[in-house]
């Protein structure tokens, strides 16, 4: 490695130890033994049938909410339930809860990981542009029938356009990954 101060810091070990205070959180989720010992190594791309059943994880997690509340509380309980399971499926890899590690249950169960083109975690808002393509669907079965009838047709198309450009795009990223600037990985935890 080079010593030239225009480096900023990646050569000798003198400047390695006077990094900025907010350089560990810049560091990239995604780097490798390989990434830090040189080579630029891009992540592999998660393999499909691992996000696939993943979000189908996280789509039976949103519909038992909407199932449980509809048993509990008989009247409001289902229009209550498919709200809450739509604003699951919205945030669901944004959340700062610890034992989801910023990522829905069903990708920290498969061991995947949404990050950003850059390779940082995800924050809230990145998941809601990523995500609104299966939460719109799963808001409009609120509505009694006519609703649950076009949530469902919703959510066939748009998952099917999903799961076509999971399976065709290079990088295996989706119509919400394009829209947030982000791609799913695999990761060791």
């Amino acid at each position: 490695m080079s010593d030239d101060p225009k480096d900023k810091g990646t050569g000798s070990n003198e400047t390695a130890g006077q990094e900025e205070p907010g350089a560990a959180r810049t560091t990239p989720v995604t780097e490798s033994p390989a990434a830090s010992a040189g080579a630029s190594e891009v992540p592999k791309k998660a393999d499909p049938v691992k996000r696939f059943l993943a979000v189908f994880i996280d789509g039976l997690l949103a519909a038992m909410l909407s199932l449980i509340l509809g048993v509990v509380i008989p009247v409001l309980g289902f229009f209550l339930g498919a709200l809450l399971g739509a604003a699951y499926m919205l945030v669901r890899d944004g959340l700062t809860l610890e034992f989801m590690d910023q990522r829905s249950l069903g990708k920290k169960l498969l061991k995947l990981r949404p990050v950003r083109l850059d390779g940082s975690r995800l924050e809230l808002n990145d998941s809601m542009k990523r995500n609104w393509v299966f939460a719109v669907p799963n808001a409009l079965q609120a509505i009694p029938i006519l609703g649950q009838i076009l949530g469902g047709l919703l959510g066939m198309v748009l998952g099917l356009v999903e799961c076509i450009l999971v399976l065709t795009d290079p990088e295996g990223r989706r119509w919400g990954d394009k829209l947030a600037d982000t791609r799913v990985i695999e990761v060791d935890e």
